[in-house]
């Protein structure tokens, strides 16, 4: 794993390994810049003194992560055919998560307490046929994914030089994904053509009440995974089940209401089908984020799908957001994609809101109106060094302020809590993500990312360095 290096007017070069960042340290010839992605400044070099090759930035976009990959190119031409082979050797592999789903369930709670506020006032004007809507606007929850992608490109192209761009712009076909036979013109009348809702849950179930089998009864519908626990009215979340058995489900998760019949649970689920939003999150936004892209002026290549799928089991690559990324594009190798993944979630900069609420909308407590006390934020890195009291020790991580003094910081460990101010160093500010190291095994699928700990000393042979530099 490389770490990225400045010159002395912060510009970025090359990265370097582990071990000779441990050494420019060592001897005063650098300075620690950032913790996480882990950065040093040269205090003796200038960009124009330095050679710089091609670095090459990939993504692989997705619904709730995305992945990225920053690679070195290296064209060499094969001795037999003539023909110019491409090998990408991995700097760094990146898993950014997003907060789309979030940030909607925090929009859906705040439409339903303004409308039992303006339940209450029934005098004031509706104001909901005077919002206009820019050309190509996206949802709040879409827009999202692409800020946060295009804002990691912002910050990757400050710290790296990087010369070009790969994007996975994957097409899905929502219809194929239910039925993959469709074809020609059963596109057109779409999957409700010639019934009503119910009527076609009615069919697909055979009548019978999918909880219990039940047959010659009033049928409800019923939503397989609750509404009330954020999820939607699509059709793929709909079952036709009899009254007692929606009654005894009520909200909770199909899961937990069928914990004795785990196999009912799985014979429900695979009737259903699987709901498609991902799939249309990313259909919504890949266009968005190549014109963003384009915008910075490096030469951008695309890549289908299904190329990177093939790269990826020619190469006999893993499967995994980072690496899905490294085999995005025209590659003929990839060498160095053995190494730890920076995993990074978008936590947010805090909320305005300043009171905390219960389930049914009223206040619980109350958050002070200062965001920073002592010098000191939530989410920022810190190190403390307790040197007296029952947490005498060394503690590196993500710090949650209190007003009275007492902070609690989220390590690799645990959460250590009561460490007083005077004992905190800052090492890094909060900029609205949380980061972690692991390792390819553990990101396969849409593994969850600690959003705190001591991201930075679990870089092999660097912890020596840091601590006499920065403390």
């Amino acid at each position: 794993m490389a770490v990225l290096v400045l010159d002395k007017r912060k510009n970025p070069l090359m990265p370097c390994s582990e071990k000779r960042a441990r050494l420019l340290l060592e001897r005063g010839r650098a300075r620690v810049h950032r913790m996480v992605p882990f950065t040093i400044r040269l205090v003796d070099r200038r960009q124009e003194d330095s050679g710089l090759q091609d670095i090459r930035l990939k993504l692989d976009p997705g619904s709730q992560t995305t992945g990225a990959a920053l690679v070195r190119e290296v064209d060499s031409v094969e001795a037999t055919t003539g023909e110019i082979r491409r090998t990408d050797v991995v700097l760094m592999l990146l898993e950014l998560q997003h907060r789309g789903h979030a940030i909607r369930d925090a929009l859906t709670g705040r439409r339903a307490f303004r409308k039992r506020r303006r339940g209450n006032l029934r005098y004031r004007a509706p104001r909901f046929n005077n919002r206009a809507r820019p050309a190509g606007w996206l949802a709040p929850a879409l827009q999202h994914r692409v800020d946060t992608t295009m804002a990691w490109v912002s910050r990757l192209r400050r710290w790296v030089p990087v010369t070009a761009l790969s994007q996975e712009r994957v097409r899905f076909d929502t219809q194929a994904l239910q039925n993959p036979e469709i074809s020609g013109a059963e596109y057109q009348p779409g999957t409700l053509a010639g019934y009503e809702i119910r009527e076609y849950r009615l069919e697909q179930w055979g009548r019978a009440c999918a909880y219990c089998e039940a047959e010659n009864t009033p049928l409800e519908i019923d939503h397989i995974h609750p509404k009330s626990r954020g999820d939607s009215d699509h059709v793929s979340n709909l079952a036709i089940v009899c009254h007692d058995g929606n009654q005894a489900k009520g909200t909770r998760p199909l899961e937990q209401f069928l914990a004795k019949d785990p196999q009912r649970v799985r014979t429900i689920l695979a009737q259903a089908q699987a709901p498609l939003c991902d799939a249309a999150a990313v259909n919504s936004t890949r266009w968005v984020l190549f014109a963003k892209l384009n915008e910075t002026e490096l030469p951008v290549e695309v890549g289908a799908g299904n190329r990177t799928k093939w790269n990826r089991h020619r190469l006999l690559i893993p499967k995994a957001h980072c690496l899905d990324a490294a085999c995005v594009g025209r590659v003929d190798a990839v060498q160095r994609w053995q190494q730890p993944v920076l995993q990074i979630k978008a936590t947010g900069r805090g909320r305005y809101q300043r009171t905390r609420l219960t389930r049914h909308g009223f206040p619980r407590g109350y958050l002070t109106q200062q965001k920073r006390h002592f010098g000191f934020q939530t989410g920022d890195m810190v190190k403390a060094v307790v040197t007296k009291g029952k947490k005498i020790g060394a503690y590196w991580g993500r710090v949650a302020i209190r007003a009275s003094g007492r902070f609690d910081i989220q390590t690799g460990n645990g959460r250590v809590q009561g460490i007083h101010h005077r004992f905190c160093q800052f090492i890094q500010r909060a900029d609205g993500y949380g980061d972690s190291w692991a390792t390819i095994a553990s990101t396969q699928g849409d593994a969850g990312v600690g959003a705190a700990g001591d991201a930075a000393l679990s870089l092999p042979g660097i912890k020596a360095g840091v601590s006499r530099a920065i403390g």
